[in-house]
């Protein structure tokens, strides 16, 4: 099934970057949801179509997207597509290259192909179950840093004050990348050591990244270290720590 689904998810990532690139730049509509973020037109129009297409191509498989209301008829199926048509709208609307289409097929709360890509830099990232991680097509593997003192971390600048963490938070270097799925990758692909978030992340957001990361060598967790499982009844992961697998270890000791 991943090995088979991820041509197919390539294909439509392509296909939908088209629509995005036709929008981007211009004065199409934007709106604010809930919580205060932005949703764009071609939010709308991506997602439409991935829905269109993939579940044309999957009738069996269930959906969940961030610009499709949540009905819960997914929980009836085995296996589920989880997309974000466009990560990182806030850095899209804002004229900025690094937002990204994160899709993903989950088969009974797992992660099996996902695909991460990244339009203007024309980077696509890819993973399925078992087969490892790649960008445009060539194997890519996470970084083997140990200490946290000195790492490279993709957070929220309020994810390192003192009041999360029950030992001193580690001395690390903090960047910031909009699109959560991308922070992902980047960890992946050995650019940077570590990416955490403390507040709930949404399935839409990570369950590509994740499975990227993982075939990449990380260890994905959520903020208490447990494993990850996707196509839950709240769609939304209790933080997410992602590093390399010792240095994942000595992370979770300083945090917990």
């Amino acid at each position: 099934m991943p090995v088979t689904d991820l041509p197919l998810l390539i294909d439509a990532a392509r296909a939908a970057s088209k629509i995005a690139l036709k929008y981007w730049k211009t004065d199409q509509r934007v709106d604010t949801k809930d919580g205060g973020s932005p949703v764009s037109e071609a939010d709308y129009a991506v997602d439409n179509y991935l829905r269109e297409t993939l579940t044309a191509a999957r009738p069996d498989y269930g959906w969940l997207s961030e610009e499709t209301p949540d009905d819960h008829a997914r929980l009836k199926h085995h296996t589920t597509f989880i997309v974000d048509p466009i990560d990182g709208t806030r850095a899209y609307v804002g004229h900025e290259p690094t937002w990204a289409h994160s899709i993903a097929v989950v088969h009974q709360g797992q992660p099996t192909a996902g695909v991460v890509f990244l339009p203007v830099p024309d980077k696509m990232y890819t993973a399925a179950l078992g087969h490892g991680a790649h960008l445009n097509g060539a194997p890519i593997s996470t970084g083997t840093r140990t200490d946290p003192d000195g790492a490279t971390v993709l957070c929220p600048k309020p994810s390192l004050d003192a009041k999360w963490w029950a030992q001193t938070p580690p001395d690390m270097i903090r960047h910031f990348r909009p699109s959560l799925a991308y922070r992902f990758c980047l960890v992946a692909e050995g650019r940077f050591d570590v990416m955490l978030t403390l507040r709930d992340a949404f399935e839409w957001d990570i369950a590509a990244g994740a499975l990227i990361a993982t075939e990449a060598g990380a260890t994905v967790t959520d903020r208490h270290g447990q494993p990850l499982t996707m196509n839950t009844h709240t769609a939304k992961s209790p933080g997410i720590f992602t590093a390399a697998p010792t240095l994942h270890t000595a992370l979770m000791a300083r945090y917990m």
